[in-house]
């Protein structure tokens, strides 16, 4: 992420540092408001408008891939900014990235049975965690 600002020439200030580290290392696709919330014990005068302006830039840039849920709002993602398979917990919102090799293979049959250029897709997965399975 940080090569890809300097390319396009944005200033690394230490806020927009602490937003990509967030988005870096988080593997629990974070809302804009858990970013914040995480930059803001480091920089507290930081705005929840300039995390989610960087946030945008980055999407902008391809280094950040979006999630919009109906109820949940957006989720991002800043470890795997490309289209990958997620599957979600429908009690505690926790969202993985399950390793689905064939998937890849998935899209190019499709293109290949229609005659379409996938230009991106989503594939969302739906369930109960096994932590929140054992609450019940």
């Amino acid at each position: 992420m940080i090569q890809t600002l300097r390319r396009h020439h944005f200033r690394l200030t230490p806020q927009r540092l602490e937003i990509v580290k967030v988005l870096a290392v988080s593997e629990g696709h974070p809302t804009a408001e858990q970013v914040y919330d995480k930059v803001r014990k480091k920089f507290p005068t930081t705005s929840l408008a300039t995390v989610y302006r960087n946030i945008l830039k980055l999407k902008e840039l391809g280094e950040v891939l979006e999630l919009g849920f109906a109820e949940g709002g957006n989720r991002y993602d800043g470890n795997k900014p490309y289209d990958h398979p997620h599957i979600v917990c429908l009690k505690c919102k926790k969202i993985l990235d399950p390793e689905l090799p064939q998937f890849q293979d998935l899209t190019r049959e499709l293109e290949k049975s229609t005659g379409f250029q996938v230009i991106n897709h989503r594939l969302d997965f739906f369930g109960i965690c096994p932590k929140c399975r054992a609450k019940r």
